[in-house]
């Protein structure tokens, strides 16, 4: 019930979108067109807003040119060679294979087949004309894009929930690898790595989502403003990515050093736990706003500190698994510090050599 409320709550605000945009659709068509049966309008602008996120001028495009070709395909077959079984299946077929000819997205394509099974059916072309059907197409449209940039969501909130809800089980995952690394609790490890693999659907809607509040940024006057802090965040997924797929590394070559009895220095499961809490602060960094702690500069003060710790001595001797461990500890600060606005040459000079340089003495 948790879950479905919170899914809910978070797309309130596209419902209510999608409800006015629906309801205008219909208005304009049927009372200032003049159109009796706006049955596309209403549908188009569903369509275009929908509960997800990102690309809605995309989806608004894609929706007039489907309806167009399978309004454009049903009225010149349904026209020439009536209504039945072979004429229905030749029309989707026909308008599909245009469809994915011109661009081969799925709403393009099943908004053909679907229009074009409407003409052949409930809609033939005695009931009006292709014409105006592609109107009410294109009202349903623009009046989904105009709602969207009158009532828009906050095109930063979600993308920093997205992302701080990937860092917060990042942290945990490797808070639970360094206790099962000290218990020699496989099983502990085990289960963080089947929670890390299960984050990629939410790399994904970030990605989505960054996408979105970037389209919402460009239309809508209210989020003109967002667009730097935007490109910052949008900066951070690729890096977010890659420390979320090294620390799925880091966990698996865990679950076999423990499995294989490796010896481990102490040393290095410390500094796994030290970068599980840096996670988390770099999570507070990115809920925080403009002004709040921690900021970035905090976030990189506190990946330093694991950065200068992570030096060879943490492995010697020691098995390949635990090499592997030690050098996906280094590349996930190497992440973190470009979430941090960072660059990599920068963030990679800030890591102690894994070979001693001979013109260096060692340290005491």
């Amino acid at each position: 019930m948790r879950r479905s409320w919170a899914r809910l709550r978070l797309s309130a605000l596209p419902i209510v979108q999608c409800a006015l945009g629906a309801a205008l659709a219909w208005f304009i068509a049927h009372t200032v067109v003049g159109h009796t049966q706006p049955f596309f309008a209403p549908t188009a602008a569903v369509v275009s807003i929908g509960i997800s996120f990102g690309a809605r001028l995309k989806r608004s495009v894609e929706l007039v040119v489907g309806v167009a070709v399978g309004i454009g395909i049903g009225d010149l077959f349904i026209t020439r060679a009536g209504t039945g079984v072979w004429q229905i299946a030749l029309v989707v077929a026909v308008a599909m294979a245009l469809a994915v000819f011109l661009d081969g997205g799925s709403i393009i394509t099943m908004q053909a087949a679907g229009s074009a099974v409407l003409v052949a059916t409930l809609l033939p072309p005695s009931a009006g004309g292709g014409f105006s059907r592609m109107i009410d197409a294109l009202v349903g449209g623009l009046v989904g894009v105009v709602v969207v940039a009158a009532v828009p969501l906050h095109p930063l909130r979600r993308a920093r929930d997205h992302a701080a809800e990937i860092l917060a089980v990042m942290g945990k995952s490797l808070s639970d690898c360094a206790d099962g690394l000290l218990e020699q609790d496989p099983e502990k490890i085990r289960k963080a790595l089947d929670v890390a693999r299960a984050t990629q659907p939410q790399i994904d809607s970030l990605r989505a989502t960054l996408e979105g509040g970037r389209e919402i940024s460009r239309i809508s006057p209210l989020y003109w403003n967002s667009r730097p802090r935007l490109e910052r965040i949008r900066a951070t997924a690729d890096p977010l990515d890659n420390a979320v797929r090294n620390t799925r590394v880091l966990l698996r070559r865990s679950l076999t050093l423990v499995n294989d009895d490796e010896i481990l220095d102490l040393r290095l499961i410390d500094e796994v736990e030290r970068l599980g809490q840096a996670v988390e602060v770099v999570r507070k960094m990115m809920l925080a706003d403009p002004g709040e702690q921690p900021d970035q500069a905090e976030a990189a003060r506190v990946l330093r500190t694991v950065a200068k710790a992570a030096r060879p001595e943490l492995v010697a001797g020691a098995g390949l698994s635990a090499h592997v461990v030690f050098a996906q500890v280094r590349s996930i600060v190497i992440d973190l510090m470009q979430v941090c606005g960072m660059k990599r040459i920068s963030a990679m000079a800030l890591l102690p050599p894994t070979v001693p340089n001979p013109h260096v003495p060692p340290e005491d």
